[in-house]
């Protein structure tokens, strides 16, 4: 049976935000509230809770989920090869919508899909967010939605299409946009703007100028 945690509630947050982390521990799947729309989140690191996250989704391997981090530190245990570029992407628009495909850390064992040695990783700008990734670590996160339908911006159409398959959820209230994040490839030479989002190509041209974008 699903819990579900009313995070506008100090005393439902705290025991949400730790009961998410003991649940992610065990394996299971959380969904939490983003500053672009709510995501279905598991341990990174375990191979099965991240088949179950795509499985919930009816999502299949060819379609990896992304990553969450709490802070940009944690890059550094996660990425290679990480262009100045990259960091100065990093510097400008994290925490928030972009979301940066990097290579990752050879020697990390991780099976988060199909992802020819990259990840793609973010930090989002919510507090809700940002405390449960500080109190567990690095998350697999994709949108909270079944594949095909529209992505959640509330807590109830994400729990409506995914109930008891995830363990907790913490309902932060509505997210700021349906608008999801922009996606820059960092792996080359020049970043590569894969998917226009919440971030246009002209913003990230004022921090990176030689920024092409992706046919």
């Amino acid at each position: 049976m699903a819990r579900r945690y009313d995070c506008s509630d100090a005393t439902d947050r705290t025991t949400g935000l730790r009961e998410a982390a003991s649940a992610v521990r065990r394996g299971e799947l959380v969904v939490l509230p983003t500053d672009t729309v709510y995501g279905i989140g598991a341990d990174a690191f375990s191979a099965e809770a991240v088949g179950d996250l795509l499985e919930a989704k009816g999502r299949g391997r060819g379609m990896p989920s992304p990553v969450l981090v709490g802070s940009p530190n944690t890059l550094h245990g996660l990425v290679t090869d990480f262009s100045e570029q990259a960091w100065e992407l990093v510097d400008a628009f994290w925490p928030g919508a972009l979301t940066l495909v990097a290579k990752h850390q050879p020697s990390l064992t991780w099976d988060l899909g199909e992802t020819r040695g990259t990840v793609a990783v973010r930090m989002p700008l919510h507090p809700v967010a940002i405390e449960l990734l500080t109190e567990f670590g690095p998350m697999a996160v994709s949108s909270a939605n079944l594949t095909g339908h529209p992505s959640p911006q509330d807590c109830d159409a994400a729990q409506e299409m995914l109930g008891d398959s995830v363990s907790v959820y913490l309902d932060g209230g509505p997210t700021p946009a349906a608008v999801p994040s922009s996606i820059v490839d960092v792996t080359g030479r020049i970043p590569v703007l894969l998917r226009e989002g919440a971030l246009s190509a002209e913003e990230l041209r004022k921090v990176v100028p030689e920024l092409e974008v992706a046919n």
